[in-house]
């Protein structure tokens, strides 16, 4: 298994940073994961539980394509999506803290195909570097966006 969790303060609210992630969730995600290509969504209308979508990415020169679907998803809390059949799932997690957000954003893999048991290690690393840009590009985008002032 391959896990790694990252976390950043947002100088927005949580309903704020919540409705950038989840509810902006199709138009958004290319924005703050380059390496997806393409989003499509398979579903219609808003995320809820069930929701589906299919993503091509571009990860480290290997292009990928990927269905996944919303297993979890709570108001100005969490969302959580799962691959359906490749075997990841990924949390966004919102905490209020004072008048800002503290995301937490995290990934696992739940197993390594044997052709790739030998680049576990560069996995790990991959993985960690990978959630640290996406915490920093969300937040990034969304302290922009929603017009609040940058941290250092």
């Amino acid at each position: 298994m391959v896990k790694s969790q990252s976390s950043i303060l947002i100088r927005c609210s949580v309903p704020d940073v919540f409705g950038f992630v989840v509810t902006d969730f199709a138009q958004n995600y290319p924005r703050w994961s380059p390496e997806v290509q393409k989003l499509t969504p398979l579903s219609s209308g808003p995320l809820v539980v069930g929701w589906t979508a299919r993503q091509v990415r571009i990860d480290q020169g290997r292009r990928t394509e990927a269905d996944f679907k919303v297993i979890e998803l709570e108001p100005d809390r969490r969302v959580c999506f799962k691959g359906i059949k490749d075997p990841f799932v990924i949390h966004y997690i919102f905490e209020p803290q004072l008048d800002c957000t503290r995301l937490t954003f995290s990934f696992e893999l739940a197993r390594l195909s044997f052709a790739m048991r030998p680049f576990e290690k560069l996995i790990r690393i991959a993985v960690k570097d990978g959630t640290d840009r996406v915490v920093r590009d969300l937040k990034t985008l969304a302290e922009r966006e929603l017009g609040h002032k940058k941290t250092d």
